[in-house]
């Protein structure tokens, strides 16, 4: 059984539809990523099956459990976590607050999940005192991921997390999503950067206007003459 599944997903704002049956699904240990052009319905699948946009069809599953009548506050407590594109970290507490407030439904002793976090985003340790607004655009992401891991989810969900980084950043970020895979974490991302994404996925969905165009491996996406031509900017 795939532990989430985003089903025939129909949705959008106001009357107009934007999600049109797409389907999404990521399984414990795995990277999904999802692509496409502007305006294909990408963060408006992750809003959905995070709970911030009521589908008029089709439904979320996690674990076996159908949650799509949940509020996003009850998907967390589920094992979700959701890191938006923009707006995504405290700029005016340290990095170790905005990795304290990541704690917040956790009852227990944080230190050891910090120390986790830490030795995953080395440079989060080294400047844990420092205001967050004061960081990198690369480190600010780190300490988004990283406050999101606090909740020691199932299911980590990353809105562009390389946008406006450098390629080196990028590299690095990606070397780190690949880590909290391999400790069994589902990940779940949308993508602009789609062959550098698609390079290190297990799955890889290809939307165009808010429906399923392509479903594969991300290897076999990258293969996919049709995909590379018309996604990826290569023959």
């Amino acid at each position: 059984m795939t532990f989430m599944i985003g089903e025939n997903m129909v949705g959008g704002y106001g009357s107009t539809d934007i999600l049109n049956g797409c389907s999404i699904c990521v399984d414990l240990g795995e990277i999904a990523v999802v692509v496409g052009p502007n305006g294909a319905g990408k963060s408006t699948a992750m809003k959905a099956i995070f709970g911030m946009l009521n589908l008029r069809g089709g439904k979320i599953s996690i674990g076996g459990e159908d949650i799509t009548a949940l509020a996003p506050f009850e998907r967390v407590n589920k094992g979700m976590a959701f890191v938006p594109q923009t707006h995504n970290v405290f700029t005016s507490m340290t990095v170790e607050e905005n990795l304290e407030m990541g704690a917040f439904i956790n009852t227990g002793p944080i230190a050891g999940i910090m120390e986790q976090i830490y030795d995953l985003f080395p440079v989060l340790k080294e400047k844990r005192h420092q205001c967050a607004g004061e960081l990198s655009g690369g480190q600010r992401q780190q300490v988004a991921v990283g406050r999101a891991l606090m909740t020691e989810p199932k299911l980590l969900m990353l809105d562009e997390p390389t946008a406006g980084v450098s390629p080196i950043v990028m590299d690095e970020l990606f070397d780190r999503i690949i880590e909290v895979a391999s400790t069994g974490i589902a990940v779940l991302m949308v993508e602009q950067n789609a062959k550098q994404a698609l390079a290190i996925a297990d799955r890889g969905f290809v939307l165009v206007e808010g429906e399923n165009r392509y479903t594969d491996s991300g290897t076999a996406l990258l293969r996919n003459a049709d995909v590379r031509k018309a996604f990826l900017g290569a023959n």
